[in-house]
């Protein structure tokens, strides 16, 4: 009997080393990601391993690297910030859209149900390059992070216009006289970037773009560069309220005498793509791109194909 049962525990803990293992993330401030959460935990029950709920992309390094898959609750903000504490693990994001637009969220929590086993067996991952930049004062770093989305240089209080030298490989590229200054991985291409009039790239192309935000220039236009580059930034003329914010999340102030360095991180963001969506389904569908006119609902046969 004795034997019996210790055949039954080992092959119960068999059992449980072959269910992957997950790691969830949440912000428990966030309205319904608690709800949801509890919900994914029941489903997954005698499905998966549950490492560690961790909050706010905090969570044990140790059980970071046990973990197979990180789901995450909320919105891009609080996947943005589980991506971070994840890059250099290159543990895959399954994120759940528990906020307003959720664009990097592939999943609806019932979506994620449905596909579960289909998404765990057979997963769509997609690695996605981050941004590494730091800023040196004095010849020492005097702050360092990395970014999903993107870097940004904001003017800051009192709002005048800031002057920005760039070099690219340490060759010069241009003085920017603008209200900021946007660099952005392909996956950022889609936020700001976007907004100030950036290109958009495919998910999974490795490069930049650099984007001026209102730049005292009509000939300034954004630029993609490679993601071998490493750009550098010398402020010629800032504000006191000149500011380096990271994916909208970490902030900096900066000094006249800063040096801006930023590069391709060594880490890396890999998504769980949802197999039942493409990244131009997400574009069209959320951020209604490339949407069709209103046109009359009275045809007019005299006016043949004329649209205007």
């Amino acid at each position: 009997m004795l034997r019996e049962n210790k055949n039954l525990k080992k092959e119960k803990r068999a059992d449980l080393a072959k269910q992957p293992a997950l790691i969830l993330f949440g912000d428990p401030n966030r309205r319904h990601a608690k709800a949801a959460m509890e919900q994914f935990i029941r489903f997954v029950s005698g499905k998966a391993r549950i490492l560690a709920n961790g909050f706010q992309g905090n969570c044990d390094s140790e059980l970071i690297r046990q973990a197979d898959f990180a789901v995450v609750f909320g919105g891009d903000g609080t996947i943005l910030a589980a991506a971070r504490a994840l890059a250099d693990n290159h543990i895959p994001v399954i994120g759940v859209n528990i906020g307003k637009l959720g664009f990097l969220a592939e999943f609806a929590l019932d979506e994620l149900e449905r596909l579960f086993d289909r998404v765990i067996a057979n997963p769509d991952i997609e690695k996605r390059m981050m941004l590494h930049c730091s800023v040196q004062r004095d010849d020492r770093t005097v702050f360092a992070s990395t970014a999903v989305n993107d870097m940004i240089i904001t003017n800051g209080l009192p709002f005048k216009l800031i002057e920005l030298k760039m070099t690219v490989q340490d060759q010069p590229l241009v003085a920017c006289v603008s209200d900021g200054l946007i660099i952005s991985t392909p996956t950022g291409s889609t936020a700001y970037s976007l907004s100030a009039g950036g290109p958009i790239l495919a998910a999974g192309l490795e490069a930049f773009v650099i984007t001026p935000v209102c730049p005292h220039s009509l000939s300034f236009r954004p630029i993609v560069i490679g993601s071998d580059s490493v750009v550098h930034i010398h402020p010629v003329r800032i504000n006191p309220g000149t500011t380096l914010i990271l994916d909208g999340q970490l902030e900096h102030k900066l000094e006249v005498t800063d040096i801006i360095q930023v590069r391709r991180h060594t880490g890396g963001f890999s998504v769980v793509n949802n197999p039942m969506r493409t990244l131009w389904d997400t574009l069209a569908g959320k951020l209604k791109w490339a949407e069709k006119p209103t046109y009359s609902a009275v045809e007019d046969s005299s006016a043949g194909d004329d649209l205007s």
